[in-house]
């Protein structure tokens, strides 16, 4: 296979190139990689730009929602010109206009146990810009099930918090079994968010996503990075595989079929 980068490529990804251990074979990579993002938000439009900008080949964009004004506090993506228009479809000109490299596979669809599979079915990478519990579940599970790397991100207010979820390791429900009490932590609603914050998150994702499809040692998975810009706190706090995890244990769920994602996400067993 030609690794070789044309003319064009190689002035592009000039400044990759300069970094210590990156090589074109490494470009080639990225620009043959496919990484699905769940959510093109506050988290997604970080997530978004940066992967484009990196040359990662494809990028499938999952989100059922449309541009309104109060996202463009935080939506980076998305602009004044585009509200009322599908955010996959917002985010797929953003790209167009930043890397012609890149190509966009858009899914204006929610996630759900009918769609989560075909989702992540073929992808390298998940990545998680999402806001609420039940579909974070499921790509969870659908992830681990498939054997794919879940790139987890979460904001809220001022805090954000950021983890590698891979084959092997710790998933999701290792470090929260089931969603919270809805009164404790509303799932889906509108929410406070300080607007960098996202990009902040979004960032370290997009980060962790590029180390994964290069294979890199260092990756964030066996801790939980936490961040408070109050501060300018991070905090990493050890993840351990739970033995008795409905998922990722020794007699964890080899489908998804019998789980119910409404409520609390909870897996009987």
């Amino acid at each position: 296979m030609n690794e070789s980068l044309d003319s064009t490529q190689c002035d592009r990804y000039s400044r990759s190139l300069l970094v210590k251990s990156f090589e074109e074979a490494d470009q080639h990579r990225l620009l043959t990689s496919r990484v699905l993002v769940v959510g093109a938000g506050g988290l997604g439009s970080a997530i978004i730009q940066y992967l484009a900008a990196a040359g990662v080949g494809t990028i499938g964009i999952v989100d059922d929602g449309t541009v309104k004004p109060s996202n463009l506090q935080r939506q980076t993506i998305h602009g004044v010109d585009d509200v009322g228009e599908p955010k996959v479809d917002s985010a797929a000109r953003f790209v167009g206009a930043l890397n012609p490299d890149v190509t966009v596979e858009t899914h204006s669809v929610r996630v759900e146990p009918d769609t989560a599979e075909a989702l992540v079915e073929g992808s390298d990478v998940v990545v998680d810009g999402l806001d609420n519990f039940p579909a974070r579940f499921l790509l969870n599970d659908v992830c681990r099930l498939e054997g794919v790397p879940f790139v987890h991100g979460a904001v809220y207010g001022l805090e954000g918090q950021t983890t590698v979820f891979r084959p092997g390791g710790p998933c999701y429900r290792c470090l929260l079994p089931e969603a919270p009490d809805p009164d404790v932590a509303p799932s889906g609603e509108p929410m406070g968010i300080f607007p960098t914050l996202p990009g902040t998150i979004g960032c370290l994702q997009a980060t962790e996503t590029l180390k994964l499809l290069l294979e890199r040692d260092g990756i964030l998975e066996d801790h939980l990075l936490r961040y408070d810009a109050t501060d300018a706190t991070v905090v990493r706090t050890p993840l351990e595989r739970d033995p008795d995890c409905p998922v990722c244990g020794p007699d964890g769920i080899d489908s998804i079929e019998d789980v119910d994602y409404g409520g609390r996400c909870r897996i009987e067993r």
